[in-house]
């Protein structure tokens, strides 16, 4: 009966970040830098939110589009922290994380045949939604510009087909984010094309070495903001997701999301309010911390002789395998394991634009990238 399911569904494949990790898993006293999730707990107080709702039996269905209080918490925080304006009742939608937002939105604004603009290297989630959409994405390489998605880049790449583009900013898996420079020229390249944006924003807290710049404060009705709470409040399983997008098509999204989950968890939800609100700045903590992680592993990766692009936020390094280690970057991420039992994600999870490199995590312990480090130097050291 296999020949019967959908062959778009047949074509793709799951996370090659996933893959690798469930590959590796279970190598015994292995360090792995691999996985994108704070290691941080979720905040008690967040906690205790969640536990109240229960307690109180706030486990029904809610309004499609989230609570109606924690839509205006949401349209509150994005004011205060980013200066954008949407309207709570008809312009915010809380979804099952930012991947179901993701989905939905393209699902809401792609036709078949239509093109969608991806830097490249990015996080493998977009693409398998763009097909099953029976879109294309289209790779605009970044490699040259430092990973970053400029309007020099997006213009050689744009054609009749284009939709959307797709701009991952702080970006999985460079960190790379964009100023308000860059996102105002991008914006005047746009500002008369019938195009989409589609602005990720999930690592927007965590920006280092400038304020996040969204640029729905400058091309409100062409841009689709996404944000969530997995990376700012360490509130991966949570799951919630949040689309701040103009009227006209907020409310043909909430379509797609009623079929899709009908709501949110009523209990995250409940518990997002609380980190939005009493929790508004529970991201800076962490962001502390993250920035001498930054620091740290920069450094050493700098004193090991990798070529490498320092990070302005998220929680990654994208680094060139050096030339003289003649593998694949899955090989060679292979080869870490089985070498000195150090698990990093190869480049190729990340688009064919990501051949040639791998992504280093370090949403872990100081000891932990310490340690990590030491087994990639033990490696290098081994095979020059």
């Amino acid at each position: 009966m296999e020949h019967l399911i959908n062959k778009k569904v047949k074509n793709i494949e799951i996370s090659g970040i996933r893959k690798f990790f469930n590959m590796v898993a279970d190598t015994k006293d292995m360090i792995s830098l691999t996985i994108g999730q704070p290691d941080f707990p979720t905040p008690a107080h967040v906690k205790e939110a969640g536990k109240r709702a229960i307690d109180e039996n706030f486990t029904s269905y809610t309004h499609n589009a989230g609570v109606l209080e924690l839509r205006k918490a949401a349209a509150a925080f994005v004011g205060k922290k980013y200066q954008l304006t949407y309207n709570p009742e008809n312009e915010i939608i809380i979804t099952t994380g930012a991947s179901e937002a993701i989905d939905i939105t393209f699902r809401t604004i792609l036709d078949v045949g239509t093109e969608v603009i991806l830097p490249g290297p990015v996080y493998p989630g977009y693409e398998p939604i763009i097909k099953l959409c029976g879109a294309t994405p289209v790779y605009a390489d970044t490699r040259e510009n430092q990973f970053r998605m400029t309007a020099s880049v997006i213009e050689k790449y744009i054609t009749e087909k284009t939709r959307c583009i797709v701009l991952p900013y702080p970006s999985n898996p460079t960190g790379a984010s964009l100023t308000k420079e860059e996102l105002t020229e991008i914006a005047k390249l746009l500002s008369n094309k019938n195009i989409f944006i589609l602005a990720d924003e999930i690592y927007s807290e965590l920006v280092y070495d400038q304020e996040h710049f969204s640029i729905g404060t400058i091309l409100r009705e062409k841009t689709i903001v996404i944000n969530g709470l997995s990376k700012s409040h360490s509130m991966t399983g949570w799951r919630i997701g949040i689309i701040f997008a103009p009227e006209y098509v907020c409310n043909h999204i909430l379509k797609v999301h009623q079929y899709n989950v009908s709501c949110a968890t009523s209990i995250s939800q409940m518990a997002a309010l609380q980190a939005l609100t009493v929790g508004i700045d529970d991201a800076l903590v962490m962001k502390s911390e993250y920035v001498q992680r930054r620091e740290y592993v920069y450094n050493r990766l700098v004193k090991l002789n990798f070529e490498v692009v320092k990070p302005d936020g998220a929680f990654y390094f994208f680094v060139k395998i050096p030339s003289h280690i003649q593998l694949s970057s899955f090989d060679f991420a292979l080869a870490l394991v089985k070498e000195v039992g150090l698990a990093v994600v190869p480049g190729s999870a990340f688009s064919e634009l990501g051949e040639g490199y791998f992504r280093l995590s370090f949403a872990y312990s100081m000891e932990t990238l310490e340690e990590g480090l030491n087994r990639m130097e033990r490696y290098l050291n081994n095979n020059r």
